[in-house]
């Protein structure tokens, strides 16, 4: 597959971060797919994200497996790590990297395909690791790159482009995250920036795995009328929980709240996020209820979006294993294998 570099002319006048890098410099190639594809939109979000936050492009790394999701790396931080995996491998492949290096910050673009079905083992165990990536589902309810067949995310009384309806339960990635452990659950519309960039920045900043489902309609086999993916029925059906506010550490936090009307976390890393609760009885921080609305509004048909629960205090996958402070990749070859005798040592106090 060929990618055509974007023209290299940046405007003089366009803002700078403090890295002195424009939004230009987090950019990729030209996009290759469908025009009006939410794919694009998201890499839209992802680029923003990355730019506000001022992560250099050269600390990140992305990675992907297979489908018009995959692609969509190719499209941000040209300057950026990266690797396309097989279908369904990135999860183990963005585990294995992260343990090599945790010093980039990472993040993973998949389908619902790719996630969902080959690669759903794959996922479950990321989760279940509470990898420090950021997962984002590009999420259309087809199989684009094999001609719109239906995947394990289409709710059942969806109908394709010929009419025929989908009579499977699908695959709801929030309630499977959530029933795994997962410290990080939200979802959004590729047509909401206003929503979909303080999820990324959220959700990058968190220390652990951050899963973020994104309704992503397919302009070519699934945005027609009978289609639950689709930009009509999203925007009709769609119900934001919370507002989220992302608050980087530099920042101080103005707010003119209610008493009662307002729910602060505190990020690792000193970052805030402030809920505006759109629903009074709803609480981010708590899973069981988390689980219960998501069930409740799924019921009725509804598309519920934003934060819907985090934990920021459950240690990642370094955590969890106790690994050293120092990123793997750096630590010398005879302090990773000490040979057979340690090895010994090692087996022994299983026995």
């Amino acid at each position: 597959m060929s990618y055509l570099p974007k023209p290299g002319v940046t405007h003089p006048g366009l803002p700078k971060n403090k890295l002195g890098l424009t939004v230009r410099d987090y950019e990729g190639s030209m996009s290759t797919l469908c025009a009006g594809c939410g794919h694009d939109s998201i890499t839209a979000a992802i680029i923003q994200a990355f730019f506000e936050l001022e992560i250099p492009p050269h600390t990140a790394a992305k990675l992907s497996g297979i489908g018009c999701s995959s692609k969509t790396p190719a499209y941000f931080l040209d300057e950026s790590h990266g690797i396309n995996a097989i279908h369904g491998r990135m999860p183990p492949v963005a585990t294995g990297a992260n343990m090599a290096n945790r010093k980039l910050s990472y993040i993973g673009v998949s389908g619902d395909g790719d996630t969902l079905s080959i690669g759903l083992g794959h996922t479950c165990h990321a989760i279940r690791r509470n990898v420090n990536m950021l997962y984002v589902i590009e999420n259309n309810g087809v199989y684009g790159l094999t001609k719109g067949q239906f995947s394990a995310s289409a709710e059942a009384g969806s109908k394709d482009r010929k009419g025929v309806t989908n009579r499977q339960a699908p695959i709801d990635p929030l309630l499977l995250a959530l029933s795994l452990g997962a410290t990080f659950v939200a979802r959004s519309f590729s047509g909401d920036k206003a929503q979909l960039v303080p999820l990324i920045k959220a959700g990058l900043v968190h220390k652990g795995f951050a899963l973020l489902d994104v309704y992503s309609p397919c302009v070519t086999f699934n945005d027609h009328e009978g289609s639950t993916k689709s930009y009509k029925y999203t925007r009709q059906k769609s119900l934001q929980i919370v507002e989220t506010d992302f608050v980087p550490p530099a920042e101080e936090i103005t707010a003119d709240y209610d008493e009662g009307s307002a729910t602060t976390v505190t990020m690792h890393d000193g970052s805030r996020l402030v809920f505006r609760k759109l629903d009074e009885a709803y609480d981010p921080t708590d899973r069981n209820k988390a689980l219960l609305y998501l069930q409740e509004h799924n019921r009725k048909g509804e598309i519920t979006t934003g934060l819907l629960f985090i934990d920021p205090d459950v240690p990642d996958l370094h955590g969890i294993q106790n690994t050293v402070d120092r990123p793997l990749n750096e630590v010398p070859f005879d302090a990773l294998c000490p040979g057979s005798d340690m090895l010994d040592t090692i087996q022994a106090a299983f026995r």
